[in-house]
């Protein structure tokens, strides 16, 4: 069994954010890497209404043990009043995996 893993995404209403959400949380080691992604068109109920927006997506990659921090880091930053933080178990090549784990390990 290898590291337990997560990816992590969240959605921002413009790129800049996004890459600064992306860049702050490596560079905090709360997450091994991130990809922003965008522009989406988003469909979403807020508030009793329809609403539709252009957003961009940051995905992040974590672990179990670092999540609570990553997500702390992305409130920080994140402009929405509820901003998405979704999280979902990662699988695949275990040097990966453990290479995530690596990177995301606090320094001494």
């Amino acid at each position: 069994m290898g590291p337990d893993c997560l990816l992590v995404t969240t959605t921002v209403d413009n790129r800049e954010t996004a890459e600064q959400i992306a860049e702050a949380v490596v560079t905090g080691r709360e997450a091994a890497c991130a990809q922003v992604l965008g522009p989406v068109a988003s469909t979403y109920r807020w508030r009793g209404a329809v609403e539709h927006a252009t957003e961009w997506q940051c995905q992040m990659k974590t672990t179990r043990a670092r999540q609570p921090a990553l997500e702390a880091a992305v409130r920080r930053l994140h402009p929405y009043e509820v901003p998405e933080i979704v999280a979902v178990p990662l699988t695949g090549n275990p040097a990966y995996l453990q290479w995530v784990e690596e990177a995301v390990r606090p320094e001494a």
